[in-house]
């Protein structure tokens, strides 16, 4: 099978007016803690059932500048299996970027926008990093 594949939903990103008062909601009535990020799920992967998957829901306040070009109040974030490979084809295809890729501890990212103008966030996880930080936080809170 190729490289350069969606593999799973990353996250999901969406604007509010208040966003804490949004947080506080979906923690209050659905029983969905978040933090100042709002809510990182875990999940074991199918093919990997010893390993842990990540995806991050988050409220941002509507001025944010994070989903522009496009003009929607959601953004989708997508897990690939190689970033860089996904981007030499799209490339190849005619599509353009948002922006440049960009490489972090926990993973690369890159932007492009589907043909409805919606931004879509391409994101290559290093899930390590985010087990780690949840084991430190479990032995801190034990």
């Amino acid at each position: 099978m190729k490289k350069g594949k969606v593999t799973g939903l990353g996250g999901l990103f969406i604007k509010s007016d208040d966003p804490q008062k949004l947080k506080n909601w979906y923690e209050e009535s659905l029983g969905l803690p978040c933090d100042q990020y709002g809510h990182l799920f875990s999940w074991l992967k199918k093919d990997k059932p010893d390993e842990i998957g990540y995806t991050q829901f988050s409220v941002f306040d509507q001025s944010t500048e994070y989903l522009k070009p496009s003009t929607k109040d959601f953004m989708i974030n997508f897990r690939v299996d190689d970033l860089e490979a996904l981007l030499a084809r799209l490339k190849a295809e005619g599509m353009e970027l948002v922006g440049e890729m960009e490489r972090y501890d926990y993973g690369k990212f890159a932007w492009v926008m589907d043909p409805d103008g919606n931004k879509i966030e391409l994101w290559e996880p290093v899930d390590e990093v985010f087990t780690k930080m949840n084991e430190k936080s479990e032995k801190e809170e034990g």
